[in-house]
């Protein structure tokens, strides 16, 4: 991949690929505070409509970011993201769930030291994030 401090418009700077299991929720859980049922119980989240046990929204948005985090080497350099949340990722009982990201630069001025970073979220091909974005510093 690319080096943070030589990055290019268009340039695929990451590529993760997380997979959630049902114990990966509950742990989030425990240091979220986040103990909503519809993210470890099926017969919750069936009463409420939805189609199976869904990661929390944090984790997912923590995840895509972490990718940035680990290509630039310090969290630090990260100054802002946002993302809006698209589509659930469902976790399998068994099967877990493969959440993708990809991270390639939007933005760059090599001026201001600075850069936007744009993510692809996916969940069985699915966007799952939309307009997610991370700015960071170059140096």
């Amino acid at each position: 991949m690319t080096s943070p401090e030589r990055i290019l418009l268009g340039d695929t700077v990451a590529k993760s690929r997380y997979h959630l299991t049902r114990a990966s929720l509950v742990r989030y859980a425990g240091a979220s505070g986040d103990f909503n049922p519809i993210h470890y119980r099926d017969d919750i989240a069936a009463d409420v409509g939805l189609p199976g046990v869904l990661a929390q929204g944090m984790l997912t948005l923590g995840l895509a970011t972490q990718c940035v985090v680990d290509w630039l080497g310090d969290p630090a350099r990260i100054n802002g993201y946002r993302a809006r949340f698209t589509k659930p990722v469902v976790v399998h009982p068994e099967d877990g769930a493969f959440v993708d990201v990809v991270a390639k630069a939007a933005e760059v001025d090599d001026d201001a030291g600075s850069a936007r970073i744009d993510l692809t979220v996916t969940c069985d091909g699915h966007t799952v994030l939309g307009k997610s974005q991370v700015w960071i510093s170059l140096h």
